[in-house]
């Protein structure tokens, strides 16, 4: 079996135009936890002012519907948005770390090594609060700034952050560049935890690579529904593959992911009511037979 994330609540509605309400935001997590996803990333405790569509995420925490078997969890990037995940009571922070220093600071607004001794230091906070870490190696695969990205310098940041705490590491390909060479590459260094993947589909690779992910012992994946998303930071990203797509690849190859992908595909379509347009998954628009 294998662990979903869907971060179309952050990762997805940061980069639509329009900024959607707490009440909307916290209704889309609530769907998603409903169709059996086992986490949904709900927030990002980041700057309205950098970031204006993820405003109010305290609000939608408070809306968060409790019960179900779904963790929800947050992004941050230093420790202020760290304090107010805790403050809120979330039991999971998503911490990201860029690989490429251009990235880095147009993103965090810090060098790779500012970003990871923050990270160092969040982790062992969490740890004293008991709350679960994952960190995302951003641009894993390449940087829209200077290109490809030096492998080993990947593994052995991930090394570091794994010396540093970490629960999981998660490979994103910020951009959509990577292809399965490099998947497979990636995830044959073991680093002592659970490791996943976060792809977006910019160049059509998305799904191949998730599928090499899968092939070389990935048990994480973060996807978005609708296939929405993005990266406000990174020229010409688009969406995250879809996690209905991604379901659907993985129930046809026999893997248990415990979503009911029908209900699923009903979220997919009330968020399409919801932004106005067509979003870029396809099993959503193409049904299951």
């Amino acid at each position: 079996m294998v662990t979903i994330c869907d971060v179309g609540p952050r990762d997805g509605l940061q980069s639509q135009p329009q900024t959607l309400a707490p009440s909307v935001r916290a209704e889309l997590c609530n769907r998603l936890a409903a169709v059996g996803l086992p986490r949904v990333e709900a927030v990002s405790f980041v700057s309205p002012e950098r970031v204006p569509q993820m405003d109010g995420a305290e609000e939608v925490v408070a809306s968060l519907e409790s019960g179900s078997a779904v963790v929800f969890a947050g992004l941050v990037l230093n420790e202020r948005g760290y304090e107010r995940l805790a403050a809120a009571g979330l039991a999971e922070a998503h911490l990201t770390v860029a690989v490429s220093e251009s990235f880095s600071r147009e993103n965090a607004n810090a060098s790779v090594e500012e970003a990871a001794s923050a990270a160092e230091r969040i982790l062992a906070r969490a740890h004293e609060d008991g709350i679960r870490a994952t960190v995302t190696l951003s641009t894993a695969f390449g940087c829209p700034f200077e290109g490809p990205v030096d492998p080993g310098r990947v593994t052995a940041l991930a090394e570091r952050l794994v010396a540093g705490g970490t629960d999981e590491i998660v490979y994103a390909d910020t951009i959509g560049v990577g292809v399965p060479r490099q998947v497979k590459e990636l995830l044959a260094v073991g680093v002592g935890v659970p490791v996943g993947v976060h792809l977006h589909n910019t160049r059509n690779t998305g799904f191949a690579n998730a599928y090499a992910a899968l092939e070389a012992g990935a048990t994480l994946f973060d996807a978005s529904v609708g296939g929405i998303g993005g990266c406000p930071f990174a020229p010409r990203a688009t969406g995250n593959i879809a996690t209905e797509d991604l379901v659907y690849l993985l129930h046809g190859e026999g893997v248990e992911t415990g979503v009911d992908l029908g209900a699923l595909i009903g979220v997919a379509e009330w968020l399409e009511s919801v932004l106005g347009r067509e979003l870029e998954g396809q099993v959503y628009r193409a049904g299951l037979s």
